[in-house]
């Protein structure tokens, strides 16, 4: 019980495989719409994590989930929650 309230208090983001070269790292972009302050228009952002992988499961355009953390390494505080849906 008291780990599902301290998860809760963590961050969780959604995103898209894009690297996993590196051992026990995935590099994953979120994408976001900003609206624009002047004009309005929703504009696309993206930013890439880093995530701690342990069992070395995501491949290249996996959607996984993963939410925040201590720190790893020096880049690398996010840990990998699910993978939710398989590259095809």
């Amino acid at each position: 019980m008291s780990e599902n309230l301290a998860m809760q208090k963590k961050k969780l983001r959604y995103g898209v495989v894009v690297s996993d070269k590196m051992d026990k790292t995935v590099v994953v972009v979120v994408e976001t719409l900003k609206k624009h302050p002047r004009y309005k228009k929703y504009i696309k952002r993206t930013k890439k994590y880093k995530v701690h992988d342990e069992k070395n499961e995501c491949r290249v355009g996996d959607t996984i989930s993963f939410v925040e953390t201590r720190p790893i390494s020096k880049e690398k505080c996010w840990k990998l929650v699910e993978i939710i849906e398989r590259a095809k």
